[in-house]
């Protein structure tokens, strides 16, 4: 986890910091599902190089916003899930979520 000195000063920024790439937004995205798998999150997330995929789940464990189970397995699986304090963003993803539907909506009542 980030220190207080490496924080920004306003909340919402602090949010944005841990959440606020393309990418972050839509691993969670499929975290609020259920775990995932490194694989399958590289084939759903169309676009996603390898090392930002690694990068982005490695910054989101460091920050505690997502877990890294590793199963005793040969091979070995790695499980990747929502934290406690992953969960705590659901709702904001949510309105989220409901912000972008309403906006398209409103795009398509405009055409």
């Amino acid at each position: 986890m980030k220190t207080k000195a490496e924080l920004p000063e306003y909340p919402v920024a602090t949010t944005v910091s841990l959440i606020g790439s393309k990418w972050k937004l839509l691993i969670l995205r499929n975290l609020l599902h259920r775990p995932w798998r490194f694989n399958e999150l590289k084939k759903d997330l169309d676009g996603i190089s390898q090392k930002v995929l690694t990068d982005s789940l490695r910054s989101m464990e460091e920050d505690g916003i997502i877990t890294r189970t590793v199963y005793p397995e040969v091979p070995p699986r790695v499980e990747y899930a929502l934290s406690e304090l992953g969960e705590s963003m659901r709702s904001i993803i949510k309105s989220m979520e409901d912000f972008g539907l309403n906006y398209k909506a409103q795009t398509e009542k405009e055409e």
